[in-house]
């Protein structure tokens, strides 16, 4: 297995120093960030605990993607760092900027890229969603043939696809060579928990790569009638509720040789010191 990092979780800092950062630590890969780049200022609702998401400098701009991963990839080459994924928020209907995506992953020889499938609300029958989402799929499966990358599709809690199984049903109408799933025990605290290994053994040749993360639930209130309320929050690795030692342990026992990825949002530690930690855990564990 190699070691790599949602550049997500590392919102301080550069491309280049992102890529820096992680030669110096020992990481292999990285897995790109792709959306809109941060405002020049800190936006008003900024927090630390969501700078990830609000003002994360360790993203290429969707705009110009296929520029921006061809200067990604430069700085990575000179500091030996793999990209092998590039991770939008585009959504599977969104065809025209999928293909650019595309074509800026086949561009600089990166076999993945990500596409966020549609949210569960419970406004809309999950069936109809579904079935629209396999319609909008089937129309990018030649694009993904076209250029030889790999559209991933993550499992995550509140949208479509929460569980391992939810994500097979929806992958397994289309060829393994052209649609994959992110596998992500943290999220699946939040939503859709299956036994690891029943899970990595149903995805089989789906499997692309493993976000590593995790989380727990908190009491957060009590409604007048008794009922509790409870809420997960981001948790270190070591101190979640993923079961992230057994998740190492099944991926191995099932053959897998890919990727994993860490997408560490607890706020426990600074970015460095939580890489360098986290990297000496998973290393322990292969």
């Amino acid at each position: 297995m190699k070691l790599g990092v949602f550049s997500v979780s590392m919102p301080e800092y550069n491309i280049e120093e992102t890529a820096r950062i992680l030669q110096q630590l020992g990481y292999d890969g990285i897995e790109w960030r792709v959306s809109a780049p941060p405002p020049e200022q800190k936006p008003e609702n900024y927090t630390f605990e969501n700078r990830y998401w609000t003002y994360n400098k360790s993203t290429l701009d969707i705009s110009n993607i296929k520029d921006e991963a061809v200067k990604a990839k430069e700085i990575c080459d000179r500091h030996n760092i793999e990209i092998f994924s590039l991770t939008s928020y585009l959504r599977p209907h969104e065809t025209d900027s999928i293909e650019i995506l595309l074509d800026a992953a086949s561009a600089i020889g990166c076999r993945n890229v990500r596409v966020f499938p549609p949210n569960y609300d419970e406004k809309e029958n999950y069936r109809v969603l579904f079935d629209r989402t396999l319609c909008e799929l089937k129309c990018l499966e030649g694009l993904a043939s076209k250029y030889g990358v790999k559209i991933n599709l993550e499992i995550h809690m509140g949208n479509i696809i929460p569980s391992a199984s939810a994500a097979y049903r929806l992958v397994s109408a289309f060829d393994p060579k052209c649609f994959g799933v992110i596998y992500d025990p943290g999220n699946m605290v939040h939503e859709g928990y299956e036994n690891y290994k029943l899970g990595l053994e149903l995805l089989g040749e789906y499997l692309s790569y493993v976000h590593v993360k995790n989380a727990v639930w908190n009491k957060v209130d009590t409604l007048d009638n008794g009922q509790e309320v409870w809420m997960p929050a981001w948790a270190p690795l070591k101190k979640g509720y993923a079961n992230i030692s057994k998740l190492v342990s099944n991926l191995k026992e099932t053959g897998f040789n890919g990727y994993l990825s860490i997408e560490d949002f607890s706020n426990e530690k600074g970015t460095i010191k939580k890489l360098k930690n986290n990297l000496e855990f998973l290393e322990s564990l292969i």
